[in-house]
């Protein structure tokens, strides 16, 4: 078994992969440890493909894994913890804005105790298109998670092999990594990395994901605190609609006993019947809820070309 496992996601990188495996075998060259390399080819349409089966060819632990089409980061960071066989696992991007001469840093912060440590890329090289959302998101993400780091998405981290064995991967929910970590009870470090300009090819990421990202948020709190009771979030809204609706409606009732007539209250009437169905509605979804988390569940889907091991 190694003692490191790289697992690195690709999409039309065929420019970078040579460079980059230069960098790492120069890195690791100078630490007395055994590792693999895993690229995750996710459905590149250039020469990736190529590059990476000659780098297989020359380099004994090189291993890679080729999606049919693209499935996203998720899915290739799932592909590669499943054949990652290291004592850690270092993730990095494939553009050589992550810098391989960190890993001794990641390795020693790691050992001091922690189960993750992700890079924070204090001094960034990237247009505003892609700075300014990742510092929205990695505020919100903060102030949601209350996980005290800088740079939640940054690409070059450091895990125990048992986290990646333990966290599913849904979705884009790669970004939200050191959270899923965080509310299974892992411990969670960061240290400052170096980051570079983007050297080759053009970013896949903008504002887009931002949308995409606060909702991604939501799911990630909900697996963490009410996967396995459902009943408990949507019940508690539930019932907290369904007393405020049975509340205005006994008002309207006995102003009706009282007087014969609402008083033209028609309006707190329509209020109160919409809050109790709504109520209703909602234990009724947590109780549908609870039956589907007894059930199986489900994995992140990639449909894999080829595997060079």
């Amino acid at each position: 078994m190694p003692d490191l496992s790289l697992v690195i996601p690709l999409l039309n990188e065929e420019e970078s992969l040579r460079p980059l495996m230069e960098q790492i075998r120069g890195v690791l060259a100078t630490q007395d440890r055994t590792y693999e390399v895993i690229f995750i080819d996710d459905g590149s349409t250039d020469g990736s493909i190529a590059v990476l089966e000659d780098l297989h060819n020359t380099y004994p632990e090189v291993k890679v894994i080729q999606f049919r089409r693209n499935f996203g980061k998720a899915a290739a960071y799932t592909a590669g913890f499943q054949r990652a066989r290291g004592t850690y696992v270092i993730t990095m991007d494939a553009d050589l804005q992550d810098d391989p001469a960190e890993i001794p840093n990641l390795l020693a912060k790691i050992e001091e105790g922690y189960d993750l440590v992700s890079g924070w890329k204090k001094k960034r090289f990237d247009p505003l298109g892609k700075t300014l959302p990742s510092k929205f998101f990695n505020w919100v993400t903060g102030f949601v998670s209350g996980i005290d780091i800088h740079d939640f998405n940054c690409g070059l981290k450091i895990y125990r092999s048992e986290v990646t064995k333990d966290i599913r991967v849904l979705g884009e929910l790669h970004r939200y990594i050191p959270v899923l970590a965080h509310l299974e009870g892992y411990r969670i470090g960061e240290i400052p990395v170096q980051h570079h300009p983007r050297q080759y090819g053009v970013t896949k990421y903008g504002w887009g994901r931002l949308l995409k990202g606060f909702f991604d948020l939501l799911t990630v709190m909900y697996i963490g605190k009410y996967m396995g009771r459902p009943l408990h979030l949507f019940g508690t809204v539930g019932l907290i609609f369904g007393i405020t609706g049975m509340l205005v409606n006994a008002y309207i009732a006995s102003l009706w006993l009282q007087t014969g007539t609402i008083q033209y209250r028609y309006p707190l009437l329509m209020l109160g019947v919409f809050l109790s169905v709504l109520g209703v509605q909602f234990i009724c979804t947590g109780l549908l809820a609870d039956m589907l988390t007894r059930g199986p569940q489900p994995n992140e889907k990639f449909n894999i070309r080829k595997i060079l091991e």
